[in-house]
C-alpha cells in the first residue's frame, strides 16, 4: 500500500510539472506567432508587449525547476523516474529559449521600426510555421512518449536549415542595390536565425524524448 501511495504521489507531481510545462509552451508558441505578426504589421507596440510578457514565461521556467528539484529531494526516485524529471527540466529550458528567441525577433522588429520593408514578408512566416510545427510535434511526442513522432520532428530540421540558407542568400542579395538598407537586411537575417534556432530547440526536445524512451542520446 505504501509503495502504491508513493507511486501515485510521484505520478501526480510529475503530471503537475507537465501541466506547467504545457502552459509555458503555449505562451512561448504564442509569443513566436505574435512576434512574426509584429514584423509583418511593423507593430512596435505589439513587439514591446512580447518583450514585457517574457517575464511570465521565465517565472514558469523557475517554478518548473523548483518543483522538479523538490520532487527529486522528496521522492526516493528510481532511475526511470529521475530521467523523467531531468527530461522535464531540459524541455522547460528549451521552451524558455524558444521564448527568448521570440523576444529577440520582437527587438529586431523595433530596430527596423517603420522603415519601408525591402521585400514582402512571405517566406519568413512559412519558415516560422514549419519551426512551430516542429515544436508542436516535439511536445506531442514528449507527452505521449512517441519516438516515431520525435524522429519525424527532427527530420524536419533539415528543411528549416535549407529555408534559412535560401533566405540569407536572398536578403544579402539585395545589399548591392540597397546599401542604405544594411540595418534592415541585417535585422531580417537575425530574425531568420532566431527562427532557425527555434527549430533547433524543438529538435532538442525531440532528442530528449528519444533518450527518455530508448535510453539512446542520438537520433
Amino acid at each position: 500500500m505504501l509503495m502504491k501511495n508513493t507511486r501515485s504521489n510521484f505520478d501526480s507531481n510529475l503530471n503537475e510539472l507537465k501541466k506547467l510545462l504545457l502552459e509555458m509552451a503555449y505562451k512561448a508558441e504564442n509569443a513566436v506567432k505574435e512576434s512574426i505578426h509584429a514584423l509583418i504589421e511593423q507593430d512596435l507596440e505589439k513587439a514591446q508587449q512580447i518583450i514585457d510578457g517574457d517575464n511570465e514565461i521565465d517565472r514558469l521556467d523557475h517554478e518548473i525547476n523548483d518543483k522538479a528539484i523538490l520532487l527529486i529531494a522528496k521522492e526516493s526516485s528510481v532511475a526511470t523516474d529521475l530521467r523523467k524529471i531531468i527530461v522535464a527540466i531540459k524541455t522547460s529550458s528549451e521552451v524558455e529559449r524558444i521564448a527568448d528567441n521570440a523576444v529577440n525577433i520582437a527587438k529586431a522588429v523595433q530596430h527596423i521600426g517603420k522603415e519601408k520593408l525591402i521585400k514582402d514578408i512571405i517566406d519568413i512566416p512559412k519558415m516560422t510555421d514549419l519551426a512551430l510545427e516542429m515544436l508542436s510535434d516535439s511536445l506531442t511526442s514528449y507527452y505521449g512518449d512517441d519516438v516515431v513522432l520525435a524522429k519525424k520532428c527532427a527530420e524536419k530540421d533539415d528543411k528549416v536549415d535549407e529555408m534559412y540558407g535560401e533566405l540569407i542568400r536572398e536578403l544579402f542579395g539585395y545589399l548591392p542595390q540597397n546599401p542604405q538598407a544594411i540595418t534592415q537586411i541585417t535585422e531580417l537575417a537575425y530574425i531568420c536565425r532566431y527562427i532557425e534556432r527555434i527549430a533547433d530547440h524543438s529538435t532538442n526536445i525531440a532528442e530528449n524524448v528519444i533518450f527518455l524512451v530508448t535510453r539512446k542520446e542520438s537520433i
